[in-house]
């Protein structure tokens, strides 16, 4: 074997372990980025709506989705390159990292809609509750009337 030769397989062997720790490297930043479970648990609001923007600004993922497709990226070029002598912890990180950040992007859009749907339900049920109000109100003015007419005929 030439000496270029093991120069170059030095080197490769070099850029695989780089590669491996910038695959490493992106999914802890990734993890990093995602809230923490106390944070869409606990809360501080008045109301149902400040829970759920509190909640939807909890659930932010900040660069998490970013950082994963740098992992993503270099996985698959390493992977490519056969440069990876046992990736198998590598490809389930990456596979459970992308559900965790599906989870959460899922639980954004349904508080997002609970947020947007809860004013406008709280406004309808107001409505309700008045003209059930104002309805009760002339019940009772008409009873009134009937009773008073019942003592002026007696």
């Amino acid at each position: 074997m030439s000496q270029s030769t093991l120069n170059d397989d030095d080197l490769f062997g070099e850029a695989a372990s780089e590669m491996r720790e910038d695959v490493e490297s992106s999914l802890e930043k990734a993890w990093a980025e995602l809230p923490e479970a106390d944070d869409v648990w606990e809360t501080s609001a008045d109301n149902v709506l400040g829970v759920l923007n509190g909640l939807r600004s909890a659930l932010d993922t900040g660069d998490a989705e970013e950082h994963l497709r740098d992992a993503k990226k270099w996985f698959m070029m390493g992977q490519r390159a056969d440069a990876f002598e046992d990736a198998d912890d590598l490809e389930e990180e990456i596979e459970q990292l992308g559900t965790v950040i599906e989870d959460i992007g899922d639980a954004g859009e349904q508080v997002g809609a609970l947020t947007s749907t809860i004013p406008g339900l709280r406004s309808t049920l107001e409505d309700a509750h008045a003209a059930d109000d104002a309805a009760d109100e002339d019940d009772a003015d008409e009873a009134e009337a009937e009773a008073e007419e019942a003592t002026a005929d007696d």
